[in-house]
């Protein structure tokens, strides 16, 4: 149950110094009892989907002080020729126990004059770079080949949450692709790594579709009790649940829906999980009173108690995790979009919830933040995601 949730900002991007946008911690658990480190990648946006070099900033103070960014080696932008740049983006950084390193997972994003692009010869992959916890350098990035035919266009597990299993194996949820212009299916890889290398050793066999827009997206997975969870952002104003007993295998999609059965009215933003000892709950985004005219309705952003029983969210349970500010009817250009965020376990006591804000009609500003969500009564904190 949440008892608290206090807001901080890391560095104020709206008044100067630059926009950090998809800011997402990794949390390295202290093996001698003493306060855990975070280790967080983020990078400069300065319009739609044109991002910089991908940076990293670290924390010894469970988030109270962050060091000043700094580039990853390989995680910026390469020239291909012809006027074609290949960068990276939205990466998300997750602890591998078993190796002790931090390992950074995101995708390639291309660019001509400045400006996205999508060359149809180009496949669109993960791409990761492992750090070494014991002398704090980066490996060079790599970037994963097609895991199989049916992704032979695009296999991005970009701004998504996986699971890192006992064992050392990683459960990496993904969207693809044969073509670019298909609708993509979603789906898990299971992936092995030995510190060094991602090697992906089996996949999804019947991917989860629905045959509207761009298909689904952007799949975030956790686990409790026994069962896997997987939301999932879609393009037909809804997004969308699915379970699995195993974690490669998925059941049929169904709407994010309320205890009294609405269905929440959701426009293509991604949604993530926050797990505690004591259940889940959701972190997003959604169509309220005050929104209407906000880009997707990317301001307020909400978090709900999710019941495992009844696979729906609890409507009294609902709480602000950032507020909207400003005029989100009659003047939504000035009303900071926060739909791309990160959800993360710190201690048994906290957990976060990081977002850079960006507002179009501010030259793409916005404050780099912190929710630090506050456990009632915390028995043990989940591991991981």
């Amino acid at each position: 149950m949440i008892e608290d949730i206090r807001r901080t900002v890391i560095w104020r991007g709206r008044k100067d110094g630059p926009t950090w946008f998809h800011p997402r911690p990794a949390v390295i658990p202290s093996t001698g009892g003493g306060t855990p480190q975070a280790i967080m990648t983020l990078q400069q946006i300065t319009g739609s989907d044109i991002f910089g070099p991908v940076h990293e900033t670290c924390s010894d103070s469970l988030g109270e002080r962050w060091d000043s960014p700094l580039p990853i080696p390989g995680m910026g932008r390469t020239d291909m020729g012809g006027g074609l740049e290949r960068g990276v983006c939205d990466v998300v950084p997750g602890y591998h126990a078993e190796t002790d390193t931090v390992l950074a997972i995101g995708h390639d994003v291309y660019y001509r004059d400045g400006k996205l692009a999508r060359p149809d010869d180009q496949f669109l992959g993960p791409v990761y770079a492992v750090k070494d916890l014991d002398d704090g350098s980066w490996l060079s990035p790599r970037r994963m080949p097609p895991p199989d035919t049916r992704m032979a266009g695009i296999c991005s597990s970009g701004c998504s949450q996986r699971l890192h299993l006992a064992g050392g194996k990683i459960l990496l949820p993904v969207s693809w692709a044969q073509t670019r212009t298909a609708p993509r299916t979603v789906g898990t890889l299971l992936l092995s790594c030995d510190g060094n290398e991602l090697v992906n050793e089996t996949s999804t066999r019947r991917g989860l579709r629905l045959d509207v827009g761009r298909g689904l997206l952007e799949p975030s997975l956790t686990s409790y009790d026994g069962t896997y969870y997987m939301t999932i952002r879609a393009e037909d104003g809804r997004g969308y649940l699915s379970t699995s007993e195993d974690g490669m295998e998925w059941s049929e999609i169904t709407p994010w829906a309320w205890d009294d059965g609405d269905e929440l009215e959701m426009s293509t933003t991604q949604q993530h999980w926050l797990r505690h000892s004591e259940g889940l709950h959701l972190v997003y985004t959604r169509k309220t009173g005050r929104n209407l005219n906000v880009f997707r309705w990317r301001s307020p952003l909400l978090v709900s108690r999710f019941d495992t029983d009844e696979m729906c969210l609890v409507r009294e349970s609902e709480r602000v995790v950032f507020p909207l500010i400003g005029d989100g009817v009659g003047d939504p250009d000035h009303v900071a979009r926060m739909g791309n965020f990160h959800c993360v376990s710190a201690t048994a006591d906290e957990s976060w919830v990081t977002v850079g804000e960006t507002l179009p009609a501010g030259e793409w500003r916005g404050n780099t933040m912190m929710a630090r969500i506050i456990w009632k009564d915390p028995n043990r904190l989940a591991p991981g995601f």
